[in-house]
């Protein structure tokens, strides 16, 4: 299905556009255009120039205004640019007029992370995953795809060739999604056997934004060797180990790292992947606590979990890269409140931290920094669980 679409190839330049609106503020707008400039380079692209435009809300046919528009599509043709991407959803006809007036590939930022998936997906069901989340996209923008065609040589009452090829690839289309989702689900009923077939174990789930360290973790818990890389998504395929902490076993899977917007059709697609949060007996919430905007992610996550029925799970919050933490020393004479980029991190433990109702750990999974802290505490909620599951078996412990 890579193919099927024109995605980010390696290397081309690209404009990212967006909105500042009545319910997004300028500061938050910010952030996301340098997320979505994030989400280019791990595709292969290279960002060159970010626009922010300030409406009320996107134009029905455009996104942007007019005037943005002109100017952005001035600036692509005089500086060799490859191609557009929108910081949000763009419906059908808003990326057929845009591709149109600026004569450049144009993307959204579903696209974009479909893109990301594909070229991160290993497994045949990760594959499948994707594969299923890119038909869905491409279903309701067939018609774009064959505005080349005629479609007038049909008389009065008859088609244009266009439209005749439009209604074949939509078939085509819908019966490649129907054949995906009955693969999937024999590969759902296959998991299911499988997380069955591994017993009564307590099962402990990562969750976390993507790239806050989730692989890294695991691996210093499980003493493996996931692959861990500073790039979103390095992880697709969900990862289950064995570990053993005193003598107490239990099973540790690494799934897909969330993020803000994620596309519906991934999140549809990936149901089985999610299972093994959902399925969870502790969830293990890693944060990257060096972040500017860590809090804003821990809420993204919280309602991701809320999303797909996993919020009520016992949970450890993991703050991860206490290493990378930097703050900025509050002037005295500044008359404005303290900001978390003002607090220590020995500040930041006691201010809303210390209310949470979540148990959390500081860590740093990379300097091995506060490891024994963090496997006493998981070890105590692991033991915990296995009394209340096995009340006759205490010799493990």
């Amino acid at each position: 299905m890579k193919n099927l679409t024109e995605t980010v190839k390696q290397k081309e330049r690209a404009l990212l556009v967006g909105l500042i609106t009545k319910n997004q503020k300028e500061e938050e707008a910010k952030e996301f255009l340098d997320e979505l400039a994030f989400l280019a380079e791990t595709a292969g692209a290279i960002p060159v120039k970010k626009y922010l435009q300030r409406l009320e809300s996107p134009d029905k046919t455009t996104f942007v205004g007019k005037g943005k528009m002109n100017e952005i599509a001035a600036f692509a043709k005089e500086n060799n640019i490859d191609l557009i991407i929108f910081d949000d959803e763009l419906s059908p006809s808003q990326q057929r007029n845009l591709e149109k007036a600026m004569e450049k590939k144009v993307l959204d930022r579903n696209l974009l992370i479909l893109d990301i998936f594909a070229s991160r997906a290993r497994t045949s069901h990760a594959k499948t995953q994707v594969e299923l989340a890119q038909y869905q996209y491409l279903l309701p923008r067939l018609v774009g795809l064959w505005t080349h065609l005629d479609r007038t040589k049909g008389g009065i009452g008859m088609k244009g060739a266009g439209e005749k090829e439009i209604e074949t690839d939509r078939r085509i289309v819908r019966d490649k999604i129907a054949f995906l989702k009955g693969k999937l689900l024999e590969i759902d009923r296959q998991m299911a056997t499988q997380r069955k077939n591994r017993g009564e174990m307590i099962r402990v789930a990562l969750v976390g934004y993507t790239n806050v360290g989730k692989s890294t973790v695991m691996n210093l818990i499980s003493k493996s060797d996931v692959f861990a890389e500073n790039k979103l998504f390095a992880t697709l395929d969900t990862t289950v180990r064995k570990v053993v902490i005193e003598n107490l076993p239990f099973l540790l899977s690494d799934t897909v790292g969330f993020i803000r917007k994620l596309p519906h059709q991934l999140v549809e697609s990936f149901k089985s992947t999610l299972d093994e949060v959902r399925e969870a007996d502790i969830l293990l919430h890693v944060v990257d606590i060096s972040h500017p905007k860590f809090e804003d992610q821990l809420n993204v996550v919280q309602e991701t979990l809320i999303e797909i029925g996993a919020a009520d799970k016992p949970t450890i919050l993991v703050f991860n890269k206490i290493d990378a933490y930097k703050f900025i020393l509050k002037d005295p004479d500044d008359l404005e409140p303290a900001t978390v980029k003002n607090l220590s991190l020995e500040q930041l433990k006691k201010s809303w931290m210390s209310k949470l109702q979540h148990p959390c750990v500081f860590i740093s999974a990379v300097k091995k920094q506060n490891v024994d802290q963090f496997r006493n505490l998981l070890y105590e909620h692991i033991k915990a669980l296995h009394i209340k599951r096995y009340p006759y078996n205490n010799l493990l412990y």
